[in-house]
């Protein structure tokens, strides 16, 4: 009895392990984006840098996944964090975030800044001088929970696209956001005449797993990604969208 009750749980697990991982994204250019700009894409209609280097992990690592992008950030990030056999994509890696995640990466960089209009008068050294002005910044992104946690009050979007415009109409003071990001999402809507007013943080990008997916996954994807970075392949991602 005792064996074949070990014989069905070793088919049990090894099911599980096949089955594909379930890969979670969001809009947010240039790491990752829907093709045609909506706000849910699949498969081959998500495009990105971290989306391309994704694919050829899972492609060198022989682990079958799927890749959805959907809308909004807090919705994506939660199933990923509570949901087994999930994970999710650009995902700051930070202390409170640690035992959260099993993490793959990085996978690239996000420096934090503050960006105001070129005309703005605006002139910061640190972020405390900040309290007072209009910032705009995206609900649930790790830039806004640490602006909150620093005693600011940022105002929130649920597209950070929607803060370049903000910021473009004079609607907020500065834009809290990431670089490249914030450069790149600028550019899309034709603002190019804004300033760095302050940088006041950096992190690391990486692919985020559910606890629940095996330690051995993980090592194949990280060992890829380690394959991928000294071949080139990294670099000439890279270079095609910035």
């Amino acid at each position: 009895m005792l064996t074949r009750l070990l014989f069905l749980l070793t088919l049990t697990t090894a099911a599980h392990a096949s089955e594909p991982l379930v890969l979670l994204t969001e809009n947010f250019p240039p790491y990752n984006m829907s093709r045609d700009g909506k706000s849910f894409a699949h498969e081959a209609d998500i495009q990105g840098i971290a989306a391309d280097l994704v694919r050829e992990m899972f492609r060198r690592a022989d682990i079958p996944y799927s890749m959805t992008l959907r809308f909004p950030w807090t919705r994506v990030y939660q199933q990923a964090r509570d949901t087994p056999n999930h994970g999710v994509f650009v995902l700051a890696r930070s202390p409170e975030r640690e035992k959260l995640f099993k993490w793959v990466g990085p996978l690239g960089p996000d420096d934090w800044v503050l960006l105001a209009p070129a005309s703005s008068r605006i002139r910061l050294d640190n972020l405390q001088q900040a309290k007072g002005l209009r910032i705009g910044a995206y609900k649930g992104d790790a830039i806004a929970e640490n602006l909150q946690q620093q005693g600011l009050k940022p105002v929130l979007v649920l597209r950070d696209q929607d803060n370049a415009k903000k910021l473009s109409n004079g609607e907020i003071d500065l834009w809290a956001t990431g670089d490249p990001a914030g450069r790149y999402l600028a550019r899309q809507i034709g603002m190019t005449d804004f300033r760095t007013v302050l940088r006041f943080n950096g992190t690391e990008l990486y692919l985020a797993l559910n606890p629940s997916v095996p330690e051995e996954v993980v090592k194949r994807l990280q060992d890829a990604l380690e394959q991928m970075r000294q071949d080139g392949f990294l670099d000439a991602t890279y270079a095609r969208y910035l």
